[in-house]
């Protein structure tokens, strides 16, 4: 028992030296809040064992070199005085003050049995200050790009009024802005079939096809139309034209096999040289099984029809009235059955020739439902290059 607490003793103390030692390196790699959190985690319990001396000094020295460097980028940034630092100023001081909110929680701390110190200071005041700075400045530069007339610009804008949200809510009339930017960024898009064939679409394929939701193709800056609204202005057109279908005729085909096969048909006694059944060590009679061959004509019947569609993806800058790009895309789709029949032993059929001598014949798919069935791998190949697509490059 003695022992074994000792081994635990032996093992708890190079775990702790390990995460001393792990602190120690992230400060010396400049990786100060790494090591704060390090060193919180460990002291948020027993923190006055002296396993955890180390971890406290290693803290002060973590958090004064955190804030000491903290407070010289903002003298710099504050100096330059350009009002693109504002947002950084800003940022900088939140995380001055949440790092000192991180560690109060914990205190007070001792060390030899003195209080370790923190120099703590009040950064509510700049805070306040650069949170408006940093949201009148971005207001004002989100308004000026959401003036011109590029969707990067409205994009940008939209990003620079959800940060304002997030810090100033409800800030003038930033809610109404935002959504203005959103419209303005997306690029619309309506999606139409075009029928160039000499045979009728099925009703439910154009609808399935056209069925945007099926696709997962809107995004935050992507919205696809499958139906014209008015007064929307549409910057592309995605045309998906059918130019061919053929179906092929009904066939079948039939074929004929023999099949043969040694089957177990009973069993036998095993007979010693001089003919007589011969007995195993308990004195019971030895068997073995009996093979026989067995035949049978197998008669098979595969019904069997194709639909293939002919289509191509095109996409169209409808500023420009340019074609942007041409996509062919073609599916085939296999209609087959198999059933057959026998004569003879059953027996000597296998594997999937049993399966289909259970089967019948099959009334074959109508035009509509070829075509249709057509149209689901169509709809994945389509679906494959849209979303692989991206209209701005």
């Amino acid at each position: 028992m003695k022992k074994t607490l000792l081994l635990i003793t032996i093992a708890i103390t190079i775990v702790a030296c390990n995460t001393t030692k792990s602190i120690e390196k992230q400060v010396n790699n400049g990786n100060y809040d790494i090591a704060i959190n390090d060193a919180l985690r460990k002291l948020s319990n027993n923190k006055s064992k002296k396993s955890k001396q180390a971890s406290i000094l290693l803290l002060k020295n973590a958090f004064n070199k955190a804030t000491g460097r903290d407070l010289d980028q903002v003298s710099y940034l504050e100096k330059d005085a350009n009002p693109e630092n504002f947002e950084r100023i800003y940022g900088l001081y939140q995380e001055l003050n949440n790092r000192q909110e991180r560690i109060k929680p914990i205190l007070p701390l001792y060390h030899d049995g003195n209080e370790v110190t923190f120099q703590f200071n009040t950064y509510d005041a700049q805070i306040i200050k650069y949170k408006e700075e940093t949201t009148n400045y971005l207001y004002g530069k989100a308004v000026s790009l959401l003036s011109t007339d590029d969707k990067f610009n409205a994009r940008q804008a939209f990003e620079d009024f959800k940060y304002i949200d997030k810090i100033n809510p409800n800030y003038k009339d930033v809610n109404t802005l935002t959504n203005e930017a959103l419209y303005k960024g997306q690029d619309i898009i309506l999606l139409t079939l075009k029928n160039n064939t000499e045979q009728i679409i099925p009703k439910r394929l154009e609808t399935d096809l056209l069925n945007i939701s099926t696709y997962g193709l809107n995004d935050l800056w992507t919205v696809y139309h499958n139906e014209k609204v008015a007064n929307v202005n549409y910057d592309y057109d995605l045309s998906l034209i059918f130019k061919d279908i053929v179906i092929s005729p009904e066939q079948i085909k039939e074929r004929q096999i023999i099949q043969e096969k040694l089957v177990q048909d009973g069993y036998k006694y095993v007979l010693d040289e001089n003919g007589n059944v011969t007995k195993d060590s308990l004195g019971n009679d030895i068997k073995e099984d009996k093979f026989i061959k067995v035949t049978c004509e197998y008669f098979e019947t595969r019904q069997f029809k194709t639909s293939t569609i002919l289509a191509s993806a095109e996409f169209k800058d409808n500023k420009t009235k340019q074609l942007l790009d041409r996509f062919p895309v073609e599916s085939t789709f296999l209609f087959e059955h198999f059933f057959a029949t026998y004569q003879g032993d059953k027996r000597a059929i296998d594997g999937v020739y049993l399966d289909y001598i259970s089967n019948r014949r099959v009334i074959f798919p109508n035009t509509d439902q070829m075509i249709f069935d057509t149209g689901e791998d169509l709809k994945l190949r389509l679906k494959d290059i849209i979303t692989g697509y991206n209209f701005r490059g």
